[in-house]
């Protein structure tokens, strides 16, 4: 029976030390860095991806809460993010808030995800919630 204790102590040490250390990280300690909006997946009817205003461009979200958003156009945008936990009956979601402004114009984005999870080290999705509709923005670094 001990030799069956240590045989299961040996290789869960063996696989979890293959496994990502970003598994045990804060989700606001894994966003940070440089982040690329990919895609963005529509499921359900209405609701336009065109008219979402972060459907393109390159993130680079700072551990202080401070982001620079460059749009498909190089036009830069400085602003902010923020990621909160909900609790909802039996189920935790994070949401995540991003707000961006173009000081040169005075242009103003901001978007509302209603959940967002880590799918690896190097890719996220973030998704909007409304009503017969749900948008799914992919992150890539």
């Amino acid at each position: 029976m001990r030799k069956v204790y240590t045989l299961f102590i040996f290789l869960s040490l063996f696989f979890l030390s293959g496994c990502s250390k970003d598994l045990f990280r804060s989700y606001e300690n894994r966003i940070v860095g440089s982040w690329k909006v990919t895609n963005v997946n529509r499921l359900g009817i209405g609701g336009n991806p065109e008219n979402l205003p972060f459907r393109d461009g390159t993130f680079t979200f700072n551990s202080n809460g401070t982001l620079t958003y460059l749009d498909e156009f190089n036009n830069s945008y400085q602003g902010n993010w923020e990621i909160s936990r909900i609790r909802q009956d039996d189920n935790n979601r994070r949401v995540l808030k991003i707000t961006a402004i173009d000081f040169s114009n005075q242009s103003v984005l901001s978007e509302y995800y209603d959940d967002m999870n880590f799918r690896g080290t190097d890719f996220f999705v973030a998704r909007i919630d409304r009503p017969l509709v749900r948008l799914t923005t992919h992150f890539r670094r």
